[in-house]
């Protein structure tokens, strides 16, 4: 049997959240496609918790809504299934069934179920309930994207400058610069607090004084519980143009043009930068893209974030 897949036409330019419905009641897999369509999402629908497995595993959907009770393999169990999976752990799942006793809410829970709804659905309540959880899942999200996306040398600073925690490789940078604990307190907190006074933007940095070592410390967000998160960088190691002169055995002019084309500059921006023409820019990347084994210059920035986001890890 082909499982449908069902798409509603939006507006809206950004893709729409894709949720899982998983029941084995034509009925009401109807009215719940219905609202969701209604919604403007996209709907995949799985008869058994199996289907829903291999159709998770292949869409990775936003949401999955889970009949308890089915054949071959109940919602307690695909449910436990899909949080030992590390690709889909993430996945809210939310039941929808019959059973309202509490012991069924209770293991509904327990197999990994963020919240619980007995039927007959209200279309309105499923809504709104979903509404909560995908937010929730998107705030989870977008905190380890960050994590991932910046690499490992964070740490988290309190308004007044002081380190509420930091990852080992914060502190293992710390001490190769010789930065210890007297130093911290002296120099480091005073700096930070002075640099947070001004209230610097995310991607603002501040130069560490008062070190042998190079240490730069750049703001990458404010947290919902007041603290800031903080990336701290080796000033020893080589970055922008340079890092990508050495990394990718490029001209010191080359390097300088990838760099800005990295950063989202036109021709004419990276001309007035470097004090060229948009002519000779072009120039440069004719012989960046063959040294990258490129054809263009969306794949040329992408090699190059990626150098420049490995040495920043």
């Amino acid at each position: 049997m082909t499982l449908p897949v069902l798409q509603k036409e939006s507006s809206v330019i950004s893709r729409s959240d894709i949720i899982l419905v998983v029941d084995d009641s034509p009925d009401a897999l109807s009215l719940i496609n219905d609202a969701l369509e209604d919604a403007g999402m996209d709907v995949l629908v799985a008869l058994e918790g199996r289907q829903a497995l291999n159709i998770a595993r292949k869409m990775k959907p936003d949401m999955i809504l889970m009949d308890a009770i089915m054949p071959h393999m109940d919602g307690f169990e695909a449910c436990r299934q899909i949080k030992t999976d590390p690709e889909l752990a993430a996945i809210p799942v939310i039941f929808m069934t019959g059973l309202n006793d509490t012991d069924d809410v209770v293991r509904g829970l327990e197999a990994g179920g963020v919240d619980y709804l007995v039927k007959p659905i209200n279309p309105h309540e499923l809504l709104a309930r979903m509404k909560v959880h995908l937010t929730n899942a998107r705030l989870t999200n977008s905190a380890q994207s960050a994590l991932d996306s910046t690499g490992q040398h964070l740490m988290t600073v309190n308004k007044s400058g002081t380190i509420q925690w930091a990852t080992p490789q914060s502190y293992g940078l710390l001490a190769k610069a010789r930065a210890d604990e007297h130093w911290l307190q002296q120099h480091f907190t005073p700096q930070v607090n002075h640099w947070l006074n001004h209230q610097p933007e995310p991607d603002h940095q501040l130069r560490l004084t008062d070190l042998d070592y190079k240490l730069t410390v750049r703001l990458v967000s404010h947290q919902s519980n007041g603290d800031i998160l903080l990336k701290l960088l080796d000033g020893e190691r080589p970055t922008g143009a340079a890092l990508l002169k050495q990394a990718l055995q490029l001209t010191e002019r080359e390097s300088e043009v990838l760099y800005w084309i990295a950063n989202g500059k036109t021709n004419r921006d990276i001309g007035e930068i470097l004090e060229m023409s948009p002519r000779t820019v072009n120039k440069h990347l004719e012989q960046i893209f063959p040294k990258l084994g490129v054809e263009n210059r969306t794949s040329a920035a992408a090699v190059a974030l990626k150098e420049l986001t490995h040495a920043e890890g």
